[in-house]
């Protein structure tokens, strides 16, 4: 009998991390900055318009310039 909460892939990833913290090893995790990602006028598919501490998102959703906004973690 399953233990419900405790399987699967997330119950896999925390006993790796808690295997990690007793051997004192620690895998490196890339570096990622939040992005900004939406449509424009000249894009309807969803891409990349800019990092969140450089593009103001809110402006660009509210001038019409970019619609269906998200942030979203994304290398560098």
């Amino acid at each position: 009998m399953g233990k419900g909460y405790a399987e699967g892939p997330a119950a896999e990833e925390a006993e790796r991390r808690r295997e990690e913290l007793a051997t004192g090893s620690e895998a490196t995790t890339a570096a990622t900055r939040l992005a900004v990602e939406g449509s424009t006028p000249d894009d309807q598919e969803r891409h990349f318009l800019g990092w969140a501490d450089e593009v103001d998102a809110d402006a660009l959703f509210a001038s019409g310039a970019a619609w269906g906004i998200r942030l979203v973690r994304r290398s560098p």
